[in-house]
Formats: structure tokens, C-alpha cells, sequence
């Protein structure tokens, strides 16, 4: 079983899957930081100065705060769209490599014969 296991984490697509992680927990961090840091506050200035974090309604002892949804919505957009980026510009890439024709098969030797014989024919006409 432990061979088993072993084999099924070191497969190409388990490690791919576990940089992929990493890597979007640390792109994460990066928008959450641009979104709160800078984007929020321009659309609180915009809207004259209102932190919109701190936008909640209360009920009695509950607290909704609405501000952080619409913090956690903005976040989700720019990731979204930059991995639509991302994926449109991978299939570029792949549609440019699909699009160049292959190289015009060799000719082999019978072929190479073949095609002497045909011309020296002509000639003969």
C-alpha cells in the first residue's frame, strides 16, 4: 500500500496539482493585498471617503457585513479574470504550434525511383 501511495504522489499530475497550490495560495495573498490596499480605498474615495469593509447592518446582537462580501466579490473578479488572461494566452500559444503545417513527408527510395522512371519516361515522348 505504501508503494501504491507512493507511486500516486509522485505522478506528474499530483506534483503539477501541488505547485499549482502553492503557487495560487501566494497569488492569493497578492490580490487580496492589491484589492484591500488599493483598489478598496480608490472606490471609498470615489465614493467620498467610505471604507467599504466596515459596511454592515445590524440586528439586534448580528452583525452582516455586506462591506467584506463585496471585498471578497472584487477579489474573486480580478482573480477570474486574470487566470482568463492566463488560459486565453496558453491557448494562443498551443493554436500557434497546432497551426504550422508539418513538414512534407520524405520520398523513399521506391518512391525516388519510381518518380525517375516517370520523368525519363517523358522524355522518351
Amino acid at each position: 500500500m505504501l508503494k501504491e501511495f507512493r507511486d500516486f504522489a509522485m505522478r506528474g499530475n499530483v506534483i503539477d496539482l501541488a505547485v499549482a497550490v502553492v503557487i495560487g495560495a501566494a497569488f492569493t495573498a497578492i490580490v487580496t493585498s492589491l484589492v484591500n490596499d488599493i483598489i478598496m480605498p480608490l472606490i471609498g474615495l470615489i465614493l467620498g471617503g467610505l471604507d467599504i469593509s466596515s459596511l454592515s447592518i445590524t440586528f439586534g446582537a448580528a452583525a452582516i457585513a455586506y462591506g467584506k462580501f463585496i471585498q471578497a466579490i472584487v477579489n474573486f473578479v480580478i482573480v477570474a479574470f486574470v487566470l482568463f488572461l492566463m488560459v486565453r494566452g496558453i491557448n494562443k500559444l498551443n493554436k500557434k504550434k497546432d497551426a504550422a503545417p508539418p513538414p512534407p513527408p520524405v520520398p523513399s527510395a521506391e518512391e525516388k525511383l519510381l518518380t525517375e522512371i516517370r520523368d525519363l519516361l517523358k522524355q522518351q515522348k
